[in-house]
């Protein structure tokens, strides 16, 4: 769908949890990031070659299996069909003991297949990327995992939110090392300043806005 005055946006459900995996692409150019590639791969590497996509990176807001569990089978499918290495990028360092914990993650919750991943670079907080010829800033937003990224375009208006916050909600806080208090101050603090007219796109359900959210979010009041 047409997503910005350059970009269009493709947003691939995968795996049992609904997770909304982001093809954020170039239509002139015929590139592409994979944002949050949490499983199916083979529907995704499908999903791209019917685009005629080349994807210059993959990038992860958090450590969860259904936010990362496909991504070094597709980063390396990747690499392998377009010639070149295309790197993981992200989260913050913080959630490498998640990444690295994969494929225990999907077992304990019967799914087979899934990788543990080894990303090409972590990110911390303010730094900026590239990000097809846009600048994407790193926002540290805590509280669903310790090192939970928020992918930011100022100029185009919208954030890749990841589980921070939802369409009435906000991420959930009782798994291990999550902590609820943390994840609303770095809502309130980090996320709600960006602007009313900002687009959230998180990793399950529909798009919002900060607007929207900060007037009718239960969990903001």
């Amino acid at each position: 769908m047409p997503f910005s005055p350059a970009l269009e946006l493709d947003i691939i459900p995968v795996t049992a949890f609904g997770q909304n995996c982001s093809i954020l692409r170039d239509p002139a150019s015929g590139h592409a990031v994979v944002v949050d590639p949490g499983g199916d791969v083979p529907r995704l590497l499908h999903e791209l070659a019917v685009r005629d996509l080349t994807v210059d990176s993959i990038l992860l807001t958090h450590g969860h299996l259904d936010h990362a569990g496909g991504a070094d089978e597709l980063r390396d499918e990747l690499s392998r069909r377009q010639g070149a290495p295309v790197p993981v990028v992200g989260p913050d360092a913080r959630d490498a003991f998640l990444l690295s914990d994969i494929a225990s993650q999907a077992a304990r919750f019967g799914l087979e297949g899934m990788r543990n991943v080894t990303v090409d670079r972590y990110v911390t907080d303010g730094e900026t990327l590239s990000v097809l010829g846009r600048t994407f800033h790193v926002l540290h937003v805590p509280g669903h995992t310790p090192g939970h990224v928020v992918f930011h375009d100022p100029e185009a208006r919208f954030a890749f939110v990841g589980d921070t916050l939802f369409r009435g909600s906000v991420g959930r806080t009782d798994f291990p090392y999550g902590n609820g208090p943390q994840l609303i101050e770095a809502i309130t603090t980090r996320l709600l300043p960006l602007g009313d007219d900002v687009t959230i796109l998180p990793g399950h359900g529909g798009a919002s806005t900060i607007g929207a959210e900060r007037h009718s979010n239960p969990f903001l009041r």
